[in-house]
């Protein structure tokens, strides 16, 4: 469990919250692609780490990430004018580019020099991976951008579900690098087999009937890597089937992949207490599966599940998430189709924020424990001056990470599983580091 303070500290991003800090000096997938397809289309709204915003793609295709509310009388860009090359404000007609230039100014006299006088609040843009990235941080120690780990080539095939969640970010974290839960919650569509674990039409299939996985955790300098191990169903006196989740601190979690498509969460926190979470599919060697087609095996389609902006418009905790008594009985183990809804109704049946201070925690809950102590050991680093978690040196490509899963032999380092070689010279050069430090505290 963890003190209220440690809680507060984990939890809170809003204002001048030491974790939020932190945040802003990475870059944060702040929208899809697809919800800025069109130049001159409709800008959207943006809530990051408490602090609203507007995003738009101007006239030649150049994307903007704004403060929503015009420096001149506060009225809201997102009703505004997305036309040659800037947004203009509805209101008195000032009109803004990406970089928060004011290029046109009617209301005032153009003598007056006041609209070169005027800065409006822009964030920098990227745009990769099916996400457009913003960095909210110290314009002087803003990091180099580079591809996320769903986007090794520019051909890799990109499936992304989004849905706007009234809950805490933490939480959700929590979730996706918990790998005991999908043992129970997820039982009816993550079903034992023979075989590897691959993807179908209507569930996945995996190798193990083990419900009680052993956790080992291997702390590294961008987060951590940790292994939940089971007796498989064939082999089991001399192999371990072996899931992989890999996390990437602060917003990213790498699921053990299966033999049609690699797997991503990506959690940005919009404020306290709600969160954008994403469920990602990718496949960079040829397969993989459709966006739509994914969005309706994760029951989280736009216009059937969820408005255009992906708020969920069917299932909320006020009507159970339409939780079916009768397939229950039948044998579904949650009477709630599809895995991101069985995780949904979890997170936010623990309340906007969860308190962790009376918890009772087990063997399972190993990685939980360490992700808590990495981000807030994270958090005091950065508020004593050391370099954000994940941009210290050395610093591998983001795009080497991987998650991985496997039946493989017990005499198998699984620490070397999914890595690469530069990947594993890394780690083992951090376990020595830590080992020494260990040494030393211990004279």
């Amino acid at each position: 469990m963890l003190t209220a303070q440690e809680n507060e500290t984990l939890t809170r991003v809003e204002g001048d919250a030491p974790m939020g800090r932190l945040m802003r000096r990475h870059w944060i997938p702040a929208a899809l692609s697809e919800q800025l397809a069109e130049p001159d289309g409709k800008p959207i709204r943006l809530t990051l780490l408490g602090e609203k915003l507007v995003a738009f793609r101007d006239s030649e295709g150049r994307l903007g990430v704004l403060g929503e509310f015009c420096p001149h009388r506060k009225a809201s860009l997102a009703f505004g004018r997305n036309e040659d090359c800037g947004l203009r404000c509805l209101y008195h007609g000032w009109k803004f580019d990406v970089e928060g230039n004011v290029i046109d100014m009617p209301s005032e006299p153009r003598e007056s020099g006041f609209a070169e006088r005027v800065k409006h609040k822009a964030y920098p843009v990227r745009e990769a991976g099916g996400f457009v990235w913003t960095y909210m941080g110290d314009p002087a120690l803003m990091p180099d951008f580079e591809p996320p780990p769903w986007a090794p080539t520019p051909d890799t095939r990109i499936a992304i579900m989004r849905v706007d969640l009234p809950c805490n970010w933490a939480q959700i974290m929590e979730g996706q690098i918990d790998s005991a839960h999908s043992s129970s919650l997820h039982s009816s569509d993550m079903k034992p087999a023979r075989g590897e674990a691959q993807a179908l039409e209507t569930h996945w299939v995996r190798p193990s009937t083990d419900k009680n996985p052993r956790i080992q955790v291997q702390v590294t300098n961008y987060g951590m890597r940790y292994a939940a191990i089971r007796r498989p169903i064939t082999q089991a006196a001399t192999h371990d089937y072996v899931r992989i989740t890999t996390y990437v601190a602060p917003f990213i979690a790498l699921i053990p992949p299966n033999a049609s498509y690699n797997v991503a969460s990506v959690i940005v926190p919009k404020d306290d207490t709600s969160s954008y979470f994403h469920f990602i599919a990718w496949n960079d060697k040829g397969g993989g599966i459709e966006t739509e087609a994914w969005r309706r095996f994760c029951v989280m389609q736009v216009g059937v599940d969820l408005d255009e902006d992906f708020r969920p418009i069917k299932r909320f905790a006020h009507n159970d998430y339409l939780q079916d008594r009768a397939a229950m009985k039948d044998g579904n183990f949650t009477g709630i189709p599809g895995i991101p809804n069985q995780d949904i109704a979890m997170w936010e049946s623990m309340g906007a924020i969860s308190d962790r201070t009376s918890e009772r925690l087990g063997a399972s809950d190993i990685a939980v424990i360490q992700f808590r102590r990495i981000l807030l050991d994270a958090v005091a680093r950065h508020e004593a001056g050391a370099e954000p978690i994940g941009l210290s040196a050395p610093h591998l490509p983001l795009v080497q990470l991987a998650s991985y899963q496997g039946v493989v032999p017990k005499t198998e380092d699984w620490r070397k599983l999914g890595a690469s070689a530069d990947e594993v010279a890394v780690l083992d050069g951090l376990e020595e580091d830590a080992t020494e430090r260990e040494m030393s505290q211990a004279v």
